[in-house]
């Protein structure tokens, strides 16, 4: 953690900051959303990304309700927070080696254009056992009541792939079908939530079937005070899988580094330190492969452009195929592995722990390792992925 808080950020903010700072680059405030649309097209964050949480589980919480939820946005590696009349943005961007670095941004015309670090109030739920136990992402399925405050005592998830669909979503709007699958976006608890003991009496009492498939938000959401008028379950399915995969990453590059120093100066690794490494990094290669995710009952589709401007980003193979394409019709990607092979982040992992990913992959990938986590992928399935990864990552095929 001393690393984490001492070290340098090299993080997308960190450079961006730099250029306000030479005067290469500026943000223009705009009257109603402050900073906010010029720091997405800065960071070339597509607004289809737009999700909106109405549970008040930001710091911002006096600003936050059902009816003036959190806009959330995204890319990659940036991730931003606006809310009505909140006094700054919230930004989370990936280091390729640090992680998650948490800031804010004044959204007060006239004030400078300082990206504020901020590690404490952050990490006391960044970097915790919800996150690994190191720096990291929050994306939480959980029970709200009327005015959006969270039924602690009704618990929650930390939403992964994994997560079945009627346990996802709760405290977030959602537009979008899921068929027969419902969730629990849309949804709030509406009376005091105060002792009627476990979760499962709480979503008795609930309605998830009027709540799921809305093609638009809320009435009780003016759509208007938004950048766009959506919050896509697809690119809620997206955020899941994403912030989960940097989690991973981020575990990875950390303990991994932790236990070749561990090693000391030896020229060759132990066993005990090979298997450290195995069991640190098996659970990425399983997560990038989507090993064990909630297969779909239902076909799901989105309400805006997000799916269509999300696969147009590549990289794309010699057939016109790319990682980023969706699905959505019995699971979220047509070629399941994850994009985030292409972060910055995962080619700066150690690199014994990227040795180990590609030798596992090739031989998922090849046939070779027909392990039952990884049942799902079909021969098509692995040999399309095999070609893509060829084509589109250079250091994966010269392996």
């Amino acid at each position: 953690m001393e690393r984490y808080i001492k070290g340098r950020p090299n993080d997308p903010i960190a450079l961006l900051q730099a250029r306000l700072d030479s005067g290469e680059e500026t943000l223009t405030f705009d009257k109603k959303w402050g900073y906010l649309p010029a720091f997405l097209r800065a960071m070339k964050i597509p607004e289809s990304t737009q999700t909106l949480v109405f549970s008040r589980t930001s710091f911002q919480i006096n600003h936050i309700s059902r009816r003036t939820p959190r806009a959330l946005y995204f890319n990659d590696d940036v991730y931003v927070g606006w809310v009505q009349g909140g006094p700054v943005l919230e930004v989370a961007s990936v280091d390729p080696e640090l992680g998650p670095i948490f800031y804010t941004l004044s959204q007060k015309a006239g004030d400078p254009l300082r990206f504020e670090r901020v590690n404490e109030g952050c990490l006391i739920c960044h970097s915790s056992s919800t996150t690994g136990g190191v720096p990291g992402l929050v994306t939480r399925s959980l029970l709200a009541d009327v005015d959006g405050n969270p039924i602690l005592s009704a618990g929650s998830t930390v939403m992964t792939d994994r997560t079945p669909m009627s346990e996802r979503f709760g405290g977030w709007y959602v537009t979008g079908t899921s068929g027969t699958q419902p969730h629990r976006g849309n949804s709030y608890y509406p009376a005091e939530g105060s002792a009627l003991g476990n979760p499962g009496t709480y979503v008795s009492r609930m309605n998830l079937a009027a709540t799921s498939n809305l093609a638009s938000l809320p009435p009780a959401v003016d759509a208007a005070r938004y950048v766009t008028k959506h919050s896509d379950i697809t690119a809620l399915m997206v955020l899941t899988h994403q912030t989960e995969l940097h989690n991973l990453i981020s575990k990875v590059s950390y303990e991994v580094r932790s236990a070749i120093q561990d090693e000391g100066v030896s020229t060759s690794l132990s066993d005990i330190t090979r298997t450290r490494i195995r069991n640190t990094t098996e659970p990425l290669v399983i997560a990038m492969l989507f090993g064990r995710a909630a297969e779909f009952t239902a076909p799901i589709a989105g309400t805006s452009d997000f799916a269509a401007e999300f696969a147009k980003q590549g990289p794309f193979d010699r057939k016109g195929r790319t990682l980023r394409e969706l699905d959505l019709q019995k699971r979220l990607f047509r070629y399941p592995l994850s994009y985030l092979i292409y972060s910055e982040s995962f080619d700066a992992m150690p690199a014994a722990a990227k040795e180990y990913a590609y030798r596992r992959l090739r031989e998922i990938l090849t046939g070779a390792d027909k392990n039952v986590v990884f049942s799902h992928l079909t021969e098509s399935d692995r040999t399309a992925i095999l070609q893509i990864l060829e084509d589109t990552k250079p250091d994966f095929a010269g392996r």
